[in-house]
């Protein structure tokens, strides 16, 4: 996964990346996810980062597993600084809650500068 990223201009010594996190429904809205994201950007600085980078899954609106009520983290993401990397996007398997077998899905890679 590491070619891909350095493709695209990043240096991959200097390029922090934040696995997947989530908060639940009830937790939101009261700065929890930004303390959380300031705390690892933190972090990544200390450890001499100057991007810090995560993917997010690309599904439809109108994909089955997506809980009624959901809403896009896009603009909680884009307020914080990070922007859509065009273009880098990597492709994983796994297996959906349901599925008999693992099956491909896409990533859109998200950065911003420290």
């Amino acid at each position: 996964m590491l070619e891909p990223v350095a493709a695209h201009g990043f240096d991959v010594p200097t390029t922090f990346y934040f696995g997947e996190s989530v908060l639940l429904p009830q937790w939101r809205g009261r700065g929890i996810g930004h303390a959380f994201f300031d705390q690892r950007e933190a972090g990544a600085r200390r450890a001499g980062a100057a991007h810090a980078t995560f993917c997010s899954v690309i599904r439809p609106d109108d994909h089955p597993m997506r809980p009624e009520g959901a809403r896009s983290h896009a603009a909680f993401w884009t307020a914080r600084g990070y922007r859509e990397v065009p273009g880098l996007v990597c492709t994983m398997r796994w297996a959906d809650i349901g599925d008999a077998g693992e099956t491909p899905h896409q990533l859109q890679f998200w950065s911003r500068a420290l």
